[in-house]
């Protein structure tokens, strides 16, 4: 009898492409690994309506698995919302609005994030610290290869959706996965959570083995 493969769904974080999952590898005879890429988004268009718009046109099986990179650990908790998963995971995000960074919630009550020089993004090394967390001149070419999506209608967009980002509490379905050392979400390392050691804000590309040692038992169990 020929075993089920299992589908496998993965989101990048904000202005990044689908290769951060490049090294990530799961047993071909159980699973088969999909890439999700950021698509533009509408005029004023909601999270939930862009969600709703990321299962019709990008998502084409049943009962997948689920997992989100940063701002793509918030569109994967609002994708959850509307489709039955086998399982979510969130890595390298937040699990509220509540452990969004002091900074964030400044800009939000101030509207701040409106005055955001998004048109500068075009340059590599400000979509780094935008995406990442950190701006390290050696590793510029790494960005270059990861970050793509520059569209200022993009990042003005995704930026809000972070900062808006309304949930109130924890998925308790999710897997959230957190690396100690993340510097762009500092405090989402509490409550139900998998901390990985040394773990950065880009530990799903730093830090594959772990990911590819241990999805499988995860997904399984």
């Amino acid at each position: 009898m020929q075993q089920e493969i299992i589908h496998v769904y993965l989101m990048p974080g904000m202005a990044a492409n689908p290769t951060i999952f490049e090294h990530i590898k799961l047993p071909e005879d159980q699973f088969k690994i999909h890439w999700l890429e950021w698509m533009m988004p509408e005029k004023k268009e909601s999270l939930e309506s862009y969600a709703k718009r990321m299962i019709a046109e990008q998502i084409h099986h049943d009962n997948i698995v689920l997992l989100g990179v940063s701002f793509g650990g918030i569109l994967v908790q609002e994708i959850c919302k509307h489709i039955t998963l086998r399982k979510l995971f969130v890595v390298s995000s937040v699990k509220s609005k509540h452990e969004l960074p002091k900074r964030m919630k400044v800009m939000k009550y101030t509207k701040a994030y409106k005055l955001l020089p998004t048109q500068l993004v075009a340059s590599i090394d400000v979509l780094a610290k935008y995406a990442f967390g950190e701006t390290i001149i050696k590793r510029i070419e790494l960005y270059k290869k990861y970050l793509s999506v520059s569209d200022k209608h993009y990042l003005d967009w995704a930026i809000e959706q972070v900062i808006e980002w309304n949930q109130d509490a924890p998925n308790p379905d999710a897997i959230y996965i957190h690396g100690d050392k993340d510097a762009v979400f500092p405090h989402s390392c509490g409550g139900n959570c998998i901390v990985l050691k040394g773990g950065s804000h880009i530990m799903v590309i730093n830090k594959f083995k772990w990911f590819n040692e241990n999805l499988p038992k995860l997904i399984l169990y």
